[in-house]
């Protein structure tokens, strides 16, 4: 939210009645007769100020809309993603269950972060095409059953129910968006995994380090050893 602050106005009308009822009661044509008029406009304004307070006015901050990339599925994403992320806030502003609400705030940072990965390698737009098309949205669906449910304060049969079983599900639903995350990252993991190999091979046949497959064998063999030694 932003704040704007209106100052009033009524402390400026009543300077300038100061100027009004001098001029209709006292003469006003020297340069004393305009010092002194001065002083009590601003003496009756800085007093008017004491009784006049600021008025704060709470707005919604509008968000800035981010330019098309050029890429249709990539602005969707982008788009659906912003409105999900939206949803979610309001969603955990209604819901008033602590528990829900903690889940509801790590399924918000997930996705924000799943939504960025992507924004920033649109080639791993296919991997979320199951998340935005289904998973995102039907999580979204059961929170607002959800939400609807629980302002009705009544422990009936159906919404008691359902509202546990979507409690119980929270749980999953916050794993799978994290394993969506980590999902994004496999080829990345590979590719450093890949790298690691080489250059500890590299170090071993340039004698900088002791070579991976000795030093296998002997972490292998530590264990045999110590077992004889007992």
């Amino acid at each position: 939210m932003k704040k704007i602050v209106h100052k009033p106005a009524a402390p400026l009308y009543a300077a300038a009645v100061v100027w009004i009822l001098y001029a209709l009661l006292f003469p006003l044509y020297r340069v004393s007769h305009f010092a002194i008029v001065a002083v009590c406009s601003l003496v009756t304004y800085f007093v008017a100020r004491l009784f006049c307070k600021d008025v704060v006015e709470e707005v919604k901050e509008e968000e800035e809309k981010p330019k098309p990339t050029g890429n249709t599925e990539l602005d969707k994403m982008i788009s659906d993603g912003r409105l999900a992320i939206s949803e979610m806030k309001r969603l955990n502003d209604s819901i008033k269950d602590p528990a829900i609400s903690a889940d509801i705030e790590r399924l918000e940072t997930v996705a924000q972060k799943i939504f960025d990965q992507v924004k920033a390698d649109p080639q791993k737009l296919p991997q979320i095409r199951k998340f935005m098309n289904y998973y995102l949205p039907t999580t979204l669906k059961l929170l607002n059953a959800y939400d609807r449910m629980s302002a009705q304060g009544v422990n009936g049969e159906n919404i008691s129910g359902t509202m546990e079983r979507v409690e119980k599900m929270m749980g999953a639903i916050v794993t799978a968006f994290e394993k969506q995350l980590d999902s994004l990252f496999g080829s990345e993991a590979m590719d450093i995994s890949t790298d690691i190999t080489v250059l500890e091979n590299m170090m071993a046949r340039e004698g900088l380090t002791e070579d991976p497959l000795e030093a296998a064998k002997r972490q292998a063999a530590s264990p045999a050893d110590d077992g004889d030694l007992k």
